[in-house]
């Protein structure tokens, strides 16, 4: 069977139906679950965090392994309710880095390649690469940000110069070559 339509349209007592029952279910995917409970509009607050209870009893490692695979949901969904501060955010960060060196470790992972960690995500709405997925240790996953957008004309005459850097190389080993 299949659920047939996205979390964050579900009431209150279908989240319970649907975590209870997802055997049952095709196309049950958890990350959507964890999600739809920061986008559900139909929620308010404290349904919010039952459910996040309620799934986290059944779901307890799949939950604890979105701090590697998607931590910003791993986040939000940790935070519902809560008012953070500054120091605050930057112990859960700290926090989801140590556990993610444990997770990887233990799972025997050598790479994050996978979740969120796959694709480039600058932060930039307007930027063309966001969704490209990307290798780790290449520049886009080196540097988290970008320019958002990319000027082509600079990247033209990029090219450019390296086109002439590689004709003026070539011809000076061939005269340094003729000179012999």
């Amino acid at each position: 069977m299949e659920i047939g339509k996205q979390f964050n349209s579900l009431g209150f007592e279908d989240y319970f139906f649907y975590i209870d029952n997802y055997k049952k279910y095709s196309d049950f995917n958890t990350l959507g679950l964890y999600r739809s409970l920061s986008e559900n509009e139909k929620l308010n607050l404290e349904q919010k965090i039952s459910i996040r209870d309620y799934a986290n009893k059944i779901f307890e490692k799949t939950f604890n392994f979105l701090q590697v695979k998607d931590p910003w949901t791993y986040i939000k969904v940790q935070t519902l309710g809560l008012e953070l501060t500054h120091g605050d955010k930057e112990e859960m960060w700290r926090k989801i880095f140590i556990n993610q060196e444990k997770i990887l470790r233990e799972k025997r992972i050598k790479h994050k390649n996978f979740g969120e960690y796959s694709k480039h995500n600058c932060g930039y709405e307007t930027c063309p690469m966001n969704g490209i997925m990307i290798k780790q240790g290449s520049f886009m996953a080196e540097y988290e940000m970008c320019i958002g957008n990319i000027n082509r004309y600079v990247q033209k005459q990029k090219s450019e110069t390296r086109k002439s850097e590689r004709k003026s190389e070539s011809q000076i080993i061939n005269n340094e070559l003729d000179l012999e």
